[in-house]
């Protein structure tokens, strides 16, 4: 809203000072600010208010070092992160950008969902919470809309000739007119570590004869709607030790930053060579307010916690970054930049998948960890939560800095 003020005061008054709201540099800062100051005081005022609802954790008995002691800590604490991100997108973003639009609707679709699955856990008294199948069919319907819009939208679109940018060439006595470079609809994504690195997801369907590219979105969306639903899960599947999910995710949100914002500017684009689209520089104004609200969440979830982020926070953050990979064409980057959520996941799935077939040839179903997700395993053997949370953080780190270096190793 202050974006469009500012532009009006600009453009109309030629108010000195006022266009600096058109870079987004500028916005982007001001968001992080506010961000942090909005998670860090109002914050403590949002635990208060679930304290005094006793909106507490009801934990359950997995013989873990230190666990009764979070019984009645306040949950629900997503709701520090939706608001503090929500409120500087307003202010500073340009709303009318398509891609700020489908952020806003992932955070508030996916706070929805982890809402009503925390409420039906505290106010209910079900341990389950929202049944799985209500929630897949959240998850699918977002990734529909998402993946609805930006294969069908006019806004969406794509260059991959960043090298011509001249429209006049001038020499000596003649002034000749280029074509100018094409801005075009596209499914194409990003393959990482490998050269002409760009992949179409339409060539799926070449074998099909001319005209395929029309039924592109066939494989679009289900592969939209697959990402979202094992990103989201897996940030959910993370948030189980004080200040987990919330410091590897602003990690990969911060490297996912970097992308957006060199992705959205021709010179940076043209300079590492890579796929410029066009508009999306933008989500580094909602990254900004995300990462702040990310971090200022910590300053009351690192250990020991006072408030816990719930569903409500951890599917919120799932589906964001799921949704800004895919808008940035780095889809294909996240089982290395989400490395920690695509390691929790997979320990489940393979501890689970491991006892039933175990069960089955020997009567007795054995374990390949002490416990899933895996961080609950370090917890078994006797690690502090501290130095658990610490070393993925590190580890995220690594992953982060391996993912922004595929902008040149290829």
């Amino acid at each position: 809203m202050l974006y469009y003020l500012f532009e009006y005061l600009d453009k109309t008054l030629d108010i000195p000072g006022t266009g600096v709201f058109q870079y987004i540099t500028f916005r982007s800062a001001l968001a992080l600010m506010l961000s942090l100051l909005l998670s860090t005081i109002y914050g403590k005022r949002i635990i208060n208010f679930l304290r005094n609802q006793q909106v507490g954790e009801t934990v359950r008995e997995l013989g873990l070092q230190g666990q009764n002691e979070k019984a009645g800590t306040p949950t629900m604490g997503g709701l520090i992160i939706i608001f503090a991100t929500l409120v500087p997108v307003l202010l500073f973003a340009r709303l009318h950008n398509i891609y700020i639009v489908l952020l806003i609707v992932t955070t508030l679709w996916m706070g929805t969902i982890g809402f009503v699955d925390d409420y039906i856990k505290i106010f209910k008294k079900d341990k389950q919470g929202l049944k799985g199948i209500f929630k897949v069919i959240g998850q699918v319907g977002l990734g529909i809309i998402v993946g609805a819009v930006l294969y069908f939208n006019p806004a969406v679109t794509v260059r991959t000739d960043t090298g011509r940018t001249d429209v006049f060439k001038v020499s000596t006595n003649t002034t000749v007119l280029l074509p100018a470079p094409m801005e075009e609809k596209s499914t194409a994504t990003t393959i990482p570590f490998v050269k002409n690195n760009e992949f179409d997801y339409a060539e799926i369907l070449a074998f099909t004869g001319e005209g395929y590219e029309k039924w592109a979105w066939l494989i679009f969306i289900p592969v939209v709607i697959f990402i979202i639903t094992a990103v989201s899960n897996g940030a959910n599947l993370t948030d189980g030790i004080d200040g987990l999910a919330a410091g590897t995710s602003a990690i990969s949100v911060l490297a996912l930053g970097i992308f957006t914002f060199v992705s959205g500017n021709i010179i940076f684009s043209n300079y590492l060579n890579i796929m410029y689209i066009p508009n999306s520089g933008e989500m580094t104004v909602f990254i900004s307010a995300f990462v702040g609200a990310l971090i200022g969440f910590l300053w009351y979830n690192s250990y020991p916690a006072s408030v816990f982020m719930g569903d409500t926070g951890s599917l919120t953050i799932g589906g964001i970054i799921a949704v800004l990979a895919i808008a940035v064409r780095k889809e294909l980057l996240i089982p290395l930049l989400c490395g920690i959520f695509l390691v929790e996941n997979f320990s489940v799935v393979l501890q689970v998948s491991y006892f039933k077939f175990t069960k089955k040839r020997y009567g007795e179903g054995r374990r390949i960890f002490l416990m899933s997700p895996l961080h609950h395993h370090y917890q078994k053997k006797g690690y502090h939560e501290s130095k658990i949370v610490t070393r993925f953080w590190i580890v995220a780190i690594m992953l982060a800095i391996l993912s922004i270096v595929t902008l040149k190793l290829r």
